[in-house]
């Protein structure tokens, strides 16, 4: 009951902590992307991120640990059009999953991960998929390219990274379930619309999206 309670507790302090609005998460995730692509030697290879089906950034990325250990976020995915002409508008998603084991302190990460095929995609347009288990998911190369990195490329679904204290580097998220996030699509949008809605069309975006449009645009052309 004890570890029941301590978690609840976090849970409820994650919650305040995401208590910003859906424009201001869309610049963190702006934010993060140009920092990230601002040092090409340590960030995304660009060759895997023009190869890219989508990209889901995640700023802040809640790491608790009390009893139980824990992982909170919410961010954006965009995904290339269906006409092949830049970038969709903004889908919203939350990611969550945990470890169980005795951990101490919490932290926070900026997470971002780059789905690399058709069945990648059709994950994300889902209700809700587990990485590792139903999307095979790897560690992201870092660096200007990724030559070295074909059999990944080959075979995982998703790459995943992680920024944290200034580090950036590839790191494993097996078990971390993402689902959309509805009622921050709502706001985005004013109405109820699903992720695949969103992903599948050539709707236009908010106007508070155009900023992460241009840095995807400028960083990521389809060759």
């Amino acid at each position: 009951m004890r570890s029941i309670a301590l978690f609840a507790t976090f849970a409820a302090g994650a919650a305040g902590l995401w208590a910003d609005t859906a424009q201001e998460r869309l610049g963190d995730a702006t934010t993060v992307f140009s920092e990230i692509m601002q040092t090409p030697d340590k960030g995304i290879p660009q060759d895997l991120l023009g190869k890219a089906q989508c990209i889901v950034i995640v700023p802040g990325l809640k790491k608790g640990a009390f009893i139980i250990g824990g992982q909170y976020g919410r961010g954006v995915a965009e995904c290339r059009r269906p006409n092949g002409t830049g970038w969709t508008a903004p889908a919203a998603i939350r990611i969550e999953g945990g470890s169980f084991g005795l951990q101490i302190g919490g932290s926070s990460s900026d997470l971002v991960m780059l789905v690399m095929n058709r069945s990648g995609l059709d994950r994300l347009m889902s209700d809700k998929f587990t990485i590792g288990a139903e999307a095979s998911a790897a560690a992201g190369p870092v660096g200007r390219t990724a030559e070295a990195a074909t059999d990944v490329e080959l075979h995982a679904e998703i790459l995943t990274w992680s920024r944290a204290r200034g580090a950036f580097a590839g790191i494993s998220l097996n078990g971390a379930t993402m689902r959309p996030d509805d009622s921050v699509n709502r706001e985005l949008y004013g109405k109820k619309v699903s992720n695949r809605e969103i992903l599948a069309s050539n709707m236009a975006p908010p106007e508070a999206a155009q900023p992460l449009i241009k840095e995807l645009d400028k960083y990521s052309p389809r060759k």
